[in-house]
Formats: C-alpha cells, sequence, structure tokens
C-alpha cells in the first residue's frame, strides 16, 4: 500500500503540472498576491485539498442520495469564485465576505477575501485529468466502498497535485510583497488580483482555456502508460477499485454473455447510465431521465470519437435515429475517452458536428457507465425493450442488418406498420488487416530499429528491414507512452495490408505521405486532434507507407480498413 501511496502522490504532483490546471491559474497567483502572511499560500492551497479530497469521495453519493444534479459542486465553486474575485475587487464587499472568518478566527482586520475559503472554491472546480489512480477513487466513491486506504490515496493525489500549485501561490506572494511600489499599492494590487480571479472562473465556466489544454503535451498520459504497465500497481489498484478498475484504462473483457448471435435474448434489467458528465443533442442539453427511456426502444452505443470502427457505424445509427425514432426508438451514443484529448468536451462536441452525430450523446469521462455495462470494446452496442429489459448486444461494428432487424421486431409490439428499412452501406472491412498499431512504447509490440527511449527527445534509425506490420521511426522523437512527437527530420514507416490507412494525430505540422517510396499526397494537421485519412484505394494491398512530419506532430494510433 505505501508504493501505491506514493505512486498515487506522483500522479498528483504530474496533474499539477499538466495542462488541466491553467484555468484556475489565475485565481491562484491572484489568491497569492492579493493577502498578507506567509501562510496565505498554505491556507489556499490546503482549501483546495480539502474540498477536492470531500468532492471527490463523497460528492457524487450525497448529490445523488438528495437528487441533485452531478455538477452541482462546480457550479457552486464557479459562484464563489464570481463572489470572492467581486470581493477582492470592492474593498466594502470584501469586508462583507470577510467577515465571519474574522470573527471565528478572533480577529476583526479588514481583509477582502479568505484564503481558505478561496481554495475551498477552487478545490470545487478542479477536475484533473483522470488516470488509473483517479479512476480508482472515483470507482471506490460510486461504489460506497470508501475506506481507510481511499482516503489516504486521494489525500496523497491531491497532495501531490497542490504541490506545484503552493508554489506558484508562494512566488506570486513573494513578488507582490517584495517591492516597495508594490506594497504602497496594495489596494489596486487586490483590485487586478480580483480581475484576476473573475477571469479564472470565466475560464472555468466558459471553456473557453480548451484548445490550450489540448494542444499542450498530454504529461499525464505518460505517467498513466507507466501505472498500467506496472504489475504491481495494477494490481494494488485492482484489489482496491475491484476487479473492473483497469478495464476503465485498459480495454478489457465485457462479463455480460456474448450475443453476436441475432436473436433477441433476455439478460435482465439493463444497467443504468451513470455519473454522466454532461449531455448534449438533448433538449436544452439536459440530461436524459429515467423516465424518458419508459415505454421506449434504447439503443445504447459506446463509441469514441477518432475511433474509425466507431466512425464506420455512425451512419448506420444515425439513420436508425431519423427513420426510427418517431416510433419510440432512442439512441444514446455514450461517449467513452481512449486517449486524453477525447476527454475534452467542446473536443467532442466538434467531432459529433463533422461526422454529422444528432442523437443525444452522454459523455462518460469517468467510465461509471462503461463500468455499469461490464463494456469491453469501441464500439458496443446494448438494445433495450420497452420494459427496460437488456435484449440484445452488438460486439463491435457490423452486423447492421441483423441489430435494424431486432430493432424492428421490438418497435412492431407498438407500431404494427413500420416504414421500409434503412439502405446504409456497411463498410465493415471483410478481410484481414494490419492489427490496429498503437505508437505509444507500452503497447507497441511490432517495432524494428533503435531502441525507444520513454519521454526523451532521441534521434532514431530505421530498422534495416520493415517486416510486414511492424513501424518504425528515423530523426527525433519523444515517446511519451501514448503516442510519439516528432522532432527535427522526423520519419514514420510502417509495412501494412490493408484498402485504406488512418492515423490519429494532433498538434500542427505538415505531413507528407509516400507509398513504396512515391510521393501521394500532403497533409495538413490542425485543430482538434483527430482521425486523418493517410491513404485509401479500392482494394487491400500489401504496400511501404513512409509519413515525413516537421516537428510538433503527435502520432498515436494506425487504424485500417
Amino acid at each position: 500500500m505505501v508504493v501505491l501511496l506514493i505512486v498515487g502522490f506522483v500522479a498528483g504532483v504530474v496533474t499539477g503540472l499538466s495542462p488541466c490546471v491553467l484555468p484556475v491559474l489565475p485565481a491562484l497567483a491572484a489568491g497569492g498576491a492579493a493577502g498578507a502572511g506567509k501562510w496565505r499560500p498554505v491556507a489556499l492551497v490546503g482549501g483546495m485539498v480539502i474540498t477536492f479530497s470531500l468532492a471527490t469521495l463523497a460528492g457524487s453519493s450525497l448529490l445523488s442520495l438528495l437528487g441533485l444534479p452531478q455538477d452541482l459542486l462546480r457550479d457552486l465553486g464557479i459562484a464563489a469564485l464570481f463572489v470572492l474575485g467581486a470581493g477582492l475587487l470592492y474593498p466594502r464587499l470584501g469586508y462583507l465576505i470577510e467577515r465571519p472568518f474574522a470573527r471565528l478566527s478572533g480577529r476583526r482586520e479588514r481583509r477582502p477575501a479568505n484564503g481558505l475559503l478561496l481554495g475551498a472554491s477552487l478545490g470545487l472546480v478542479f477536475v484533473p485529468c483522470a488516470g488509473p489512480v483517479l479512476a480508482t477513487i472515483t470507482l471506490v466513491s460510486a461504489s460506497h466502498r470508501v475506506g481507510l486506504e481511499s482516503v489516504a490515496l486521494t489525500l496523497c493525489y491531491a497532495a501531490g497535485a497542490a504541490l506545484p500549485l503552493l508554489l506558484v501561490s508562494y512566488l506570486a506572494l513573494k513578488a507582490a510583497s517584495s517591492g516597495r511600489w508594490l506594497r504602497r499599492h496594495a489596494q489596486q494590487l487586490r483590485q487586478g488580483a480580483g480581475v484576476l480571479v473573475l477571469v479564472s472562473a470565466a475560464l472555468v465556466l466558459s471553456g473557453v482555456a480548451q484548445p490550450l489544454q489540448r494542444d499542450l503535451p498530454g504529461y499525464v498520459n505518460s505517467l498513466d502508460a507507466r501505472i498500467e504497465s506496472s504489475g504491481t500497481i495494477a494490481a494494488q489498484l485492482r484489489k482496491l477499485g475491484g476487479e473492473h478498475v483497469l478495464r476503465a484504462v485498459v480495454h478489457g473483457a465485457s462479463d455480460l454473455p456474448d450475443a453476436s448471435n441475432p436473436v433477441l435474448t433476455d439478460y435482465g434489467t439493463a444497467p443504468h447510465l451513470l455519473d454522466i458528465t454532461k449531455w448534449f443533442n438533448t433538449p436544452g442539453d439536459r440530461a436524459l431521465s429515467q423516465a424518458y427511456f419508459k415505454g421506449k426502444v434504447v439503443l445504447i452505443d459506446f463509441w469514441t470519437y477518432s475511433c474509425i470502427n466507431c466512425q464506420r457505424a455512425l451512419p448506420h445509427l444515425e439513420a436508425w435515429y431519423r427513420k426510427y425514432s418517431p416510433y419510440g426508438l432512442v439512441i444514446v451514443g455514450v461517449h467513452t475517452p481512449e486517449f486524453a484529448f477525447e476527454r475534452v468536451i467542446g473536443n467532442v462536441e466538434h467531432a459529433a458536428r463533422s461526422l454529422g452525430v444528432n442523437y443525444p450523446v452522454a459523455i462518460d469521462d469517468s467510465y461509471e457507465t462503461w463500468l455499469s455495462f461490464g463494456n469491453g470494446q469501441w464500439p458496443e452496442d446494448y438494445l433495450i425493450d420497452q420494459t427496460g429489459q437488456l435484449r440484445y448486444i452488438q460486439k463491435g461494428e457490423g452486423s447492421y442488418y441483423q441489430t435494424e432487424s431486432l430493432i424492428r421486431d421490438l418497435l412492431a409490439v407498438n407500431n404494427p406498420w413500420l416504414p421500409p428499412r434503412t439502405s446504409v452501406p456497411d463498410r465493415t472491412p471483410k478481410e484481414t488487416t494490419t492489427p490496429e498499431t498503437y505508437l505509444g512504447w507500452p503497447a507497441l509490440q511490432l517495432y524494428t530499429g533503435t531502441r525507444i527511449v520513454l519521454d526523451k527527445p532521441l534521434q532514431y534509425r530505421f530498422g534495416a528491414q520493415v517486416p510486414l506490420d511492424y513501424v518504425s521511426f528515423q530523426g527525433v522523437w519523444t515517446n511519451n507512452g501514448t503516442g510519439a512527437v516528432s522532432g527535427a527530420g522526423a520519419q514514420l514507416r510502417l509495412d501494412y495490408h490493408a484498402k485504406d490507412v488512418f492515423l490519429v494525430l494532433s498538434g500542427r505540422g505538415r505531413i507528407t505521405v509516400y507509398v513504396n517510396r512515391r510521393k501521394k499526397s500532403t497533409i495538413e494537421v490542425s485543430g482538434y486532434p483527430r482521425l486523418y485519412t493517410m491513404v485509401t484505394g479500392q482494394q487491400a494491398n500489401t504496400a511501404l507507407l513512409q509519413l515525413d512530419m516537421t516537428p510538433g506532430v503527435s502520432a498515436y494510433d494506425f487504424t485500417f480498413g
């Protein structure tokens, strides 16, 4: 357990250094600079640790018990930031906010803001990038199995995340108190700090910091990969969170029976959608209640937007939604992320619009719904009848004709006259292709060339030969555990067998595509991270693909069609 606590602390430190903290940095700096006393940064970050730990361990369960929305605590934190920012900006209001705390401490100093209260507000809105450690804590909390070990792990994680933030707050205090001019203009400094707190609140509320968070390197992913690849830590996480916990991070198998045979079966009462972060494509983007599903046929589709298998399935889902929703069909696309950038809601919404997804989408960033269904892959579909019974499971893409037949069978119970079937072509590959190929070091199995070094820029050389299905690097690359970031002279080779080749990319730059050493195209990489088409053809071929990349492009995962 000691090793797990150390890992929890280190995971927190990495989170505190990651782009996830960007929206709260202005408020942290302002909080440190706005007050006096060397203990103010400690109070500020201490408040964050306390409320973050309490919200993580008990917040979801408490809100569910009271029947309140899951984002209430975050909304309260944002509201408190606006109030405290205004208190810094207007001294009289600040005195009214401070007065109860001054009475509790026996002092009546006119301080426009209280460090502990500001920190407590930040703790409610500070949502770090979830990795295996936080996934375990969340699962333990959701299953009401909070104990001494999970509390200790949460505190270690929160303390680790607080350490870099404490440094930011302390440096701001040091800068504010070191100059005579700054001391002479203390009131103006506090008002400026008030503006920064209001800016933080606006950043969190609007999500405008998401593009910057998205485009900066995913440091947390590297730690995730190391944790996942450690048998000792994985075993301890599994023991603490239950056997399902690592399935939220790695792609484990489903515990539900295999229903690939296209017949309606009774698997019992369907699981519920749990701990959904956000809904969209619903009226007012509000959550769909359990009452909404009663008497309807429901298709739950687990997907993630950069997955080519999911993308090939989307036209079928959209066609069914258009044709059968008037007759009682509800489709919910449960978006459970594979990569860290797929946890950014703005990325998911942008991708859904680009891909033509118009049916309701539920964001499952915590993997609670994935675990509730015992899901095992993307895509995977669950068909639920009008009484709430789970009747059919489709693992992976394909079998669209059969799935639509079963949807029609269930709808026919209340609708004897249904419109004609849909006619969307099934583009599921019919022959064996090169398997999905991750470029992050822990999952990179078919590789040849210079030995990979994790998290450090290195000059690579191609292998003397690149066998079928193997990849090889040349030039400067940095492998961060979930992908590879291109540097000077970066090239990538892959000997593949497929008709189409796709690659998940992020960052900004240019890729020149060669097939069998002949230039085929140039691809501009920019915008939100997504799936790009490298090669497309009429039939499957075996060929050598080479990609020449400008610096600053992150490559994650090859898939094939």
